[in-house]
């Protein structure tokens, strides 16, 4: 089995191959868009919304906390989520700079 050899790469590198591998699932996307439109949300909530088991909610919230772009407080015997929206601002910045490199660019290459 091969390495991914993540050292090779800049931080910045890293973190926007991460950002993308969070976005790579329609149900991080789903579950992203859904926290935005309530503002916060309980694990079996986003059962009934996004029609999945809770297990996989569950390990598509781990993915997106672990990332820092939501945030949970436990609330009796349910977690409540919500974005952290100055983790999501960092994350925008970056992403934006990175998608805007064409701009940047006055003449084609090909």
């Amino acid at each position: 089995m091969g390495l991914t050899k993540t050292e090779i790469f800049t931080d910045q590198q890293n973190e926007i191959s991460l950002f993308a591998k969070v976005f790579g699932h329609p149900a991080r996307v789903a579950i992203l868009q859904h926290l935005f439109k309530i503002n916060s949300c309980v694990c079996g909530d986003l059962v009934n919304k996004i029609g999945l088991a809770q297990p996989t909610i569950s390990q598509h919230l781990k993915e997106l906390k672990h990332l820092g772009l939501i945030k949970g407080n436990v609330e009796g015997t349910s977690v409540c989520y919500c974005i952290h929206k100055e983790n999501w601002t960092v994350m925008k910045t970056i992403m934006t700079e990175f998608l805007n490199q064409d701009l940047s660019k006055s003449q084609d290459c090909c």
